[in-house]
């Protein structure tokens, strides 16, 4: 009988004969109470069948995603919750792509979590991958290049209608999720973990780590902070309300902290708001505050806000970033920099400002004069090296304008702070006494905006127009000279080259040579002298065998015209510089691509760093250091068409016959395939060469070479490797050992057993080197600055952690 059958049958007999039993047949009765409890529980066991066929049937529908299936950026590029109202897969990030969690149900598709988050976006040809391993992994040509979900192991996975992307094992319990990960957005139902934070991006369309958390102490105190020294500029103040603390969102818009005995120890929001059609979620956007928002999903407008952590925009410290305030007009931020600075990049103003002009060194007795600006109602950071009690702001203004070493001052209730710069968290605070000083060069005049008068400005187009008039007429005289000139040149070249036997002199454009000419030349590249990123190089010799040469063969350079790889030759081949290998010639011969260069004897810096017997002493290693200054200050400032290595390293230094160091592989960046760049990003997380903004997706600048080259000139103090897990692991990374050591003022560690060297050189390297590595850009100094810095004419002040906006992270 089935369980259907018997239950009908069983139910009708008990219900239907229960007035005979009652009438006292006992041992019947026993035995329909006993045929009762079969019912029951067989009622039971039907219930739990049913139960299990639904919840099976349920996470049938949403558990969609097997092992094995992928996705690409354009065709089938997501996996959609059961409702669609949430995706997890591809989404466009400018030209390229990224992967993360987005809602797909409204027009705005607003992204709630990203992979990888810190890594490039990708090309259309990348594929997420649900791996036969159970891992998704993100791949670009077949190659993997980001684990998004380390779930090895898993058996399916679901996009679920909360938002959450869940991955499974082979019982169906979830082994990982997004949840558990958030980004910058929280969801109703998920919750902030003690110790765990919420980043902000760094715009609303750039969904990489920005500058501002929200984080959820151990404490019980939901806080915010700039990422940077831990300055907070929100908290709920729940710090002793219990433990194990979480902030949690409801369906309903309710916002609330609850510690681990589900107590709920404060709202931040009343909730209650309307759950019908309408999604909410809180986030902490680029701008540093935390808001929660709504959105009515039957409407294509906007998010509404319906709370936020301040009113006030300015109150994010750090918004501005260095040398910059922050100033509300009618309830939105603006940002202003100080007088006589200027932005370090247009339309961010995270990247803070620098000085418009170049400030001389105490040392230094020059023609450039000073005075002093002001910025009233503003206030900063104070991180005074010296406090005055005056009796005005003239006297403080006084006081730093006759201070080399102040570089701005902070005046208030008589009290004078004299400051070096960068200036940091600055805000514009109306009804605030404070007034910041700022020490400008008079040469050329500014407003307290930093703009230059009016009237200076017509003064200035006045001698612009005579100047360049006197330009045109000289131009002209010397357009018809070089005419001439080049003429004669460029006809004696030609017939040269006829001969098929060119000396190469210092008068003639790189020469173009045939792959079979190079083969004869280098004995069939017999001879391997290095290999590096760009491919191997061979000795060979050319002009009768009488000029040695190296020649290295490009690896997957890219597919150009004739035109557009001389072009770019004869710009590297213009760069003469005695710390630069010269570029004598090149080959672009079918798909082959090599280039010429001069010979370098004594091979790279790291074969002489890095090889105990080889190590060069003291006084020869500061040579070399300031050999690979000019070097890059020559690509940044002094060449034909500005360059940026990208990739300063020891390797890329190479030693002549005399022991002079000289660069190698400048400009060569744009020979590489697109991914290239990527690859150097891709090194992520380990301490070498590569600077911060790589990794935050920040437009990079000359200063991601000064980065690289604080890390070779840490190097060369210390010869050994910026990154050495062979010894303890307090020691294993240069930089912070570095900074270690100049904090604990031990710096006889770094240099071993060498011999006895100046102390207070060897601390001036060391802070120079601290200075070149700072996490932040603006912080770090010109190769300019640096030259000089390591000549002695310009003072080095003391540096902070190269990593103290990270450490508090």
């Amino acid at each position: 009988m089935t369980v259907g059958k018997r239950l009908k049958t069983e139910s009708f007999a008990y219900f239907t004969l229960r007035p005979i039993v009652n009438k006292g047949n006992e041992k019947w009765r026993k035995e329909k109470l006993q045929r009762y409890h079969y019912l029951v529980m067989d009622f039971i066991t039907l219930f739990l069948v049913v139960s299990v066929f639904f919840t099976a049937s349920a996470q049938q529908m949403e558990s969609n995603v097997s092992r094995g299936s992928s996705l690409t950026p354009t065709t089938n590029s997501t996996w959609l919750s059961h409702s669609g109202l949430y995706a997890f897969g591809f989404y466009k990030q400018g030209d390229d792509y990224s992967v993360g969690i987005f809602i797909a149900g409204i027009p705005e598709k607003t992204v709630v979590w990203t992979a990888t988050r810190d890594g490039p976006p990708v090309s259309s040809n990348a594929t997420l991958r649900f791996a036969s391993d159970g891992r998704l992994v993100l791949e670009v040509a077949q190659e993997q290049v980001a684990v998004v979900a380390d779930s090895s192991g898993s058996a399916s996975a679901s996009m679920l209608n909360s938002g959450n992307f869940v991955i499974y094992n082979s019982d169906q319990k979830i082994i990982w999720q997004s949840f558990e990960y958030p980004t910058d957005t929280l969801l109703p139902g998920q919750r902030l973990l003690p110790e765990h934070e919420l980043v902000s991006s760094i715009s609303d369309t750039h969904h990489s780590t920005g500058i501002f958390r929200l984080r959820m102490q151990d404490d019980g105190n939901l806080v915010q902070y700039p990422v940077g020294p831990p300055y907070a500029y929100y908290a709920t103040g729940t710090n002793g309300f219990g433990y194990n603390v979480t902030l949690n969102l409801d369906a309903d818009g309710h916002l609330y902290l609850l510690n681990g005995t589900r107590f709920n120890i404060k709202n931040l929001t009343k909730g209650g708001y309307p759950t019908k059609e309408t999604i909410y979620l809180t986030r902490i956007d680029a701008n540093g505050l935390f808001r929660l928002y709504s959105h009515d999903l039957k409407q294509s407008g906007n998010w509404s806000i319906l709370w936020s952590s301040s009113d006030d925009e300015c109150d994010p410290w750090g918004l501005c970033g260095l040398n910059g305030f922050c100033v509300t007009n009618y309830q939105k931020a603006d940002c202003v920099c100080l007088p006589g600075f200027e932005m370090v990049q247009q339309g961010n103003w995270t990247a803070g400002c620098e000085r418009n002009f170049t400030a001389e060194s105490c040392k230094k007795n020059g023609d450039i004069t000073y005075n002093m600006q002001e910025a009233a109602n503003t206030i900063w950071e104070d991180v005074s090296y010296s406090v005055l009690t005056v009796e005005s702001q003239d006297s403080c203004s006084q006081a730093c304008l006759e201070d080399c070493n102040c570089e701005a001052a902070l005046f208030k209730n008589r009290a004078c702070r004299k400051q070096r710069l960068p200036l940091r968290y600055g805000r514009k605070q109306p009804g605030d006494s404070n007034i910041a000083f700022i020490k400008v060069s008079t040469s050329t005049p500014t407003t307290p905006n930093g703009n230059m008068p009016k009237e200076n400005k017509k003064e200035l187009r006045v001698d612009i127009l005579i100047i360049s008039a006197s330009f045109v007429a000289f131009g002209c005289m010397f357009l018809v000279i070089s005419g001439i000139v080049f003429y004669k040149n460029h006809f004696r070249y030609t017939k040269l080259s006829c001969d098929g036997n060119v000396e190469l002199g210092d008068n003639f454009a790189p020469r173009s040579f045939t792959y079979s000419e190079l083969e004869q030349v280098s004995g069939g590249f017999r001879e391997e002298v290095g290999r590096g990123s760009f491919g191997a190089v061979y000795k060979g010799a050319i002009s009768n065998g009488e000029k040695i040469v190296a020649i290295k063969k490009l690896e997957k350079v890219l597919a150009e015209g004739e035109r557009e790889f001389q072009t770019e030759m004869k710009v590297i081949g213009r760069t003469h510089h005695r710390n630069l290998v010269r570029l004598l010639g090149y080959c672009h011969d079918g798909t082959n691509r090599l280039l010429v260069f001069e010979y370098m004897s004594n091979g790279s810096l790291a074969d002489v760093l890095f090889t105990p017997e080889k190590q060069p002493c003291w006084d020869d290693r500061m040579g070399i250091a300031r050999n690979v200054a000019r070097g890059i200050l020559y690509l940044h400032e002094e060449c034909e068409q500005q360059i940026i290595h990208c990739d300063i390293k020891p390797q890329n230094i190479l030693m002549n016959e005399y022991g002079c160091a000289k660069i190698s592989d400048f400009g060569l960046a744009k020979l590489l395939k697109q991914d290239q760049t990527k690859t150097f990003t891709g090194i992520r997380g380990t301490k070498g060469y590569v600077a911060p903004e790589w990794h935050r997706k920040l437009p990079i600048t000359v200063k991601a070479d000064v980065y690289s080259y604080g890390i070779v000139l840490s190097e060369i103090i210390c010869c050994r490797k910026c990154v050495d897990w062979n010894l303890t692991e307090e020691e294993a990374v240069l930089e912070e050992w570095a900074y270690h050591c100049f904090e604990a003022r031990d710096l006889a560690k770094l240099l071993g057993d060498e011999e006895e060297v100046d102390k207070k050189q060897v601390e001036r390297m060391v802070k120079l080197g601290l200075w070149c590595v700072q996490y932040e850009p603006a912080l770090r100094p010109s190769m300019n600055k640096v030259l000089l810095m390591l000549e002695g004419t310009v003072d080095i002040p003391i540096p902070p952690s190269p990593n103290s906006f990270l450490s508090a992270i």
